[in-house]
């Protein structure tokens, strides 16, 4: 649908269904709808329609087809199932639509949620340091599920200048932000005589003041959505762990951090309530199959192999059989095991401020 119009005539395109095409004189064109895939078709067939319309003016001018013409090609196996691709209803899923900001996306838990909330519909940017990892995912993702399923944003979580930036560019390219998913994290271990000021410093900026950070600009745009839109809801969720719900012996700079993220996400959600905004925390379990622990070089089932840690083990198998035998269901954390997390707390609608444990029985609330 096309509309000519100034400025003041341009309102009344707001009574019309989405997408809109609205031809502002003196300023150009301007397309809106519901997401980015609607957006993006609706400007590319209306770019379409305005060369055939110069094209036909060559040889005399548009001549409309027979109605039984027009018919039969609506009706054509391969054009319905095209309508259906460009609608957005071959490749649905439970988060269909919904704008997914994921920082630390480019490896471990982190690209496995970005890939799995894509899977089921989700726009996702890919947020991490690793520019190149963020790349490589985002473009996998726009190979398998469409051009704009996903976008890499290089960011240093840590530095505000820098997530105001991502927040800015996620809104900028999708609309809004949905969901954000604060992930990114690292560990620098070691009890009290080894531990360095500066790494404690570094846990608590990447583990806790980042969280605080991203909550802050990706409410923000929240808000203004939420200001257009009353009847929205929003989640910002924190990738906890394990260690926020129970100290960790000569860990203290992770689980520190990580017991003050559950409190930021408890302010957090009283604060962001009234704004239709739930902030929740996810605790895993150990990710034993990640590359923090199975790097063959550095991962810490060879780091506690080489330094005796496990008893009576002589094989890096014996070590994370080890930790493994520490979860009453016999197995590390999975990437399913928190996405499946992550779609509770987005689909319900009445729990705000929890931290939920994913730790196959290894800690439980009390």
């Amino acid at each position: 649908m096309f509309i000519e119009a100034d400025a003041d005539d341009a309102l009344k395109a707001e009574s019309l269904p989405l997408p809109r095409i609205i031809g502002v004189q003196g300023l150009g064109v301007f397309v809106t709808g519901e997401n980015p895939k609607d957006v993006k078709n609706a400007a590319m067939l209306f770019e379409s329609a305005a060369a055939v319309a110069a094209c036909a003016e060559v040889f005399g001018g548009g001549k409309p087809m027979p109605d039984a013409l027009v018919d039969a090609i609506e009706n054509w196996e391969v054009e319905r199932y095209r309508k259906g691709v460009a609608v957005g209803t071959v490749n649905g899923g439970r988060l269909a639509g919904k704008v997914t900001v994921v920082t630390g996306a480019a490896q471990g838990f982190g690209r496995g949620i970005a890939e799995e909330l894509a899977a089921n519909g989700a726009y996702v940017v890919a947020a991490d340091l690793n520019v190149p990892g963020a790349q490589t995912l985002a473009d996998e993702l726009c190979a398998k599920y469409g051009v704009g399923a996903a976008m890499a944003v290089g960011v240093n979580v840590g530095d505000e200048a820098q997530v105001d930036a991502m927040a800015c560019r996620t809104a900028l390219a999708y609309g809004g932000i949905d969901v954000f998913v604060s992930n990114a994290g690292i560990v620098r271990a070691g009890d009290l005589e080894a531990m360095t000021l500066e790494n404690f410093e570094l846990s608590t900026k990447i583990n806790y003041t980042a969280f605080f950070l991203g909550s802050k600009y990706a409410s923000r745009v929240m808000k203004r959505e939420r200001a257009f839109n009353p009847g929205k809801t929003f989640d910002i969720i924190q990738i906890n762990s394990k260690s926020g719900l129970e100290g960790s012996n000569k860990n203290f700079a992770y689980a520190g951090s990580k017991f003050g993220g559950i409190g930021l996400v408890q302010s957090f959600a009283l604060e962001l309530c009234e704004h239709g905004i739930k902030v929740n925390a996810i605790c895993p379990g150990n990710f034993l199959d990640g590359p923090l622990w199975c790097d063959p070089e550095k991962g810490l089932f060879v780091q506690y192999l080489k330094s005796g840690k496990v008893p009576g083990a002589t094989t890096v198998a014996e070590v994370k059989r080890f930790y493994e035998a520490k979860v009453p269901m016999n197995r590390g954390c999975q990437t399913t095991d928190v996405v499946r997390a992550i779609y509770y707390l987005i689909e319900q609608q009445y729990e705000t401020g929890q931290a939920l444990p994913v730790t196959g029985g290894q800690v439980m609330l009390n």
